[in-house]
């Protein structure tokens, strides 16, 4: 049986602690300014990432927050502005996990933005986002990023509605077989010794399989206008084998 679970990384926690269990159908996250239940100003990122009932109204956990600095710059809980390759996987506020009750790889991961009622349509009134994090490793720092990565350098992917176009989404490429923990890399990251210290780290690229595939993926939102913005959702899909 295959299963695909999203859980908040909690902030402060390093990349080895689970984070808590989102449950799409009742929570979800919501970006917010200084603190929860502040709006974040027309044109700006989030200051705070919590998660949240459906509608943004009641708070849970706080969350990691990757706050958009620039084209391939990030701030990590409002901190100073690092490159996105030198985030740690912890630092993502959003953990998806696949698992399956026999080892398999998978491939074709696409993640979209989307408005909560047609996974081909932007959300409407928000700019979104994305960065894959591949980065195991605790220590903030770009030499220890993995090679193996879906294509697209590291820069974020940005997901928006444009008034007068369709607005049809292009879904963003997520890595093949990341492994559990994302800890399955390629024969450069053997090489380049950016697994060491992980005895359970494989190098095996998109071939991998396993029993759970982790995704660590660092988000950031503005609005377009003011009020709140609930059309707007995150949609995940891949193929195994």
């Amino acid at each position: 049986m295959a299963t695909i679970k999203f859980y908040g990384n909690l902030q402060g926690t390093s990349a080895n602690v689970d984070g808590s269990l989102i449950d799409q159908s009742v929570s979800g996250i919501g970006f917010f300014g200084g603190a929860f239940g502040l709006s974040v100003p027309v044109d700006s990122y989030q200051n705070t990432t919590f998660i949240t009932n459906a509608d943004g109204t009641s708070q849970a956990q706080k969350l990691s927050n990757t706050q958009w600095a620039s084209s391939s710059g990030v701030k990590h809980d409002t901190g100073n502005e690092i490159d996105n390759e030198a985030m740690p996987n912890y630092y993502a506020p959003l953990n998806i996990r696949f698992e399956h009750t026999e080892a398999v790889s998978v491939k074709n991961c696409q993640l979209r933005i989307f408005d909560r009622n047609d996974i081909t349509k932007h959300a409407s009134g928000v700019t979104t986002e994305v960065y894959e994090i591949r980065h195991p490793n605790d220590i903030e720092g770009v030499s220890t990023a993995l090679n193996y990565r879906s294509a697209g350098g590291h820069g974020w992917v940005e997901f928006e509605h444009v008034d007068g176009l369709d607005n049809v989404v292009t879904p963003m490429s997520l890595t093949d077989s990341p492994g559990m923990s994302g800890l399955n890399g390629n024969d450069s990251d053997q090489s380049g010794n950016t697994l060491t210290g992980f005895p359970d780290a494989t190098f095996e690229a998109a071939g991998h399989q396993s029993l759970q595939h982790d995704w660590y993926i660092a988000l950031s939102a503005s609005p377009q206008s003011i009020g709140s913005k609930t059309d707007f959702g995150l949609y995940f899909t891949l193929e195994y084998l």
